[in-house]
């Protein structure tokens, strides 16, 4: 399982990591004139007064306070520093959904629990082309990790738990949703979207149906095997279509 599946209780204990890009607001406790707006630069610093650069990229916001109090306290600037670090405009961390989106591209996490949905809305949501399952692919504490997710189950049936929190680096993928191909006897031939769970009588309707020369009886499909090989079965109505089959309609002969 996805090690980025959490509880709502563990959601709260995550830590958002300080990137490059990130604006953040510093304060220093009964000490105003220190409070600073800043941005993390590309080596993962920023200048923060008196203490000059301080390196806080890759740092947890609390682990990136306890660092300028500590240079504060060091250098002799003020005895017991109080820091509060708030993010003002997070733009370090990135996501990148790819594939059948309308808006694909890398997007910034803007808070430290965004989760998968709050990604795909960010990027239009899925295209009419995108497949029911997504890809999701992260690295979880140092491993390389990759779960697929079944959007229609995730929304219509209510499965938040696999409604993930992303993190920095993720990959969202969305693969085209696989077809099937209908010709011969139909009014509309060509290549068409295969829903879940459809059967032959389906894919007849969405070709349009069959025309008046045209016959079920004899209706081949053309599927390719898990041998690789091409096999040719003559299907009922009612069976189900697999992924890249070929529906061939046969003239009627009378």
């Amino acid at each position: 399982m996805f090690a980025g599946v959490l509880s709502s209780a563990q959601a709260a204990d995550a830590e958002y990591v300080l990137g490059p890009g990130d604006i953040i607001r510093i304060t220093v406790f009964q000490n105003p004139d220190l409070t600073t707006e800043t941005r993390v630069s590309e080596n993962g610093a920023i200048t923060f007064p008196l203490v000059g650069n301080v390196d806080v990229g890759g740092l947890t916001v609390p682990a990136a306070e306890s660092r300028i109090a500590e240079q504060l306290r060091s250098g002799g600037f003020v005895l017991q520093p109080q820091i509060g670090i708030l993010p003002l405009q997070i733009r370090g961390n990135q996501v990148a959904v790819l594939g059948q989106v309308n808006r694909p591209g890398r997007y910034p996490l803007e808070t430290f629990n965004m989760r998968l949905s709050d990604m795909l809305a960010m990027a239009g949501g899925i295209s009419g082309a995108g497949a029911d399952e997504l890809v999701l692919i992260g690295v979880r504490k140092g491993k390389i990790e990759r779960t697929r997710i079944d959007v229609p189950e995730l929304f219509m049936k209510g499965d938040l738990a696999k409604d993930v929190i992303v993190s920095g680096g993720d990959v969202i993928y969305v693969h085209r949703a696989p077809t099937f191909y209908i010709y011969g006897e139909v009014n509309r031939p060509g290549a068409f979207r295969l829903e879940r769970g459809m059967t032959v009588m389906q894919g007849l309707a969405t070709g349009g149906g069959v025309t008046i020369r045209g016959t079920t009886r004899g209706m081949q499909i053309h599927r390719r095997g898990e041998d690789g090989q091409q096999h040719v079965i003559e299907p009922q109505l009612e069976q189900a279509l697999e992924p890249n089959d070929v529906i061939f309609v046969k003239e009627s002969l009378f």
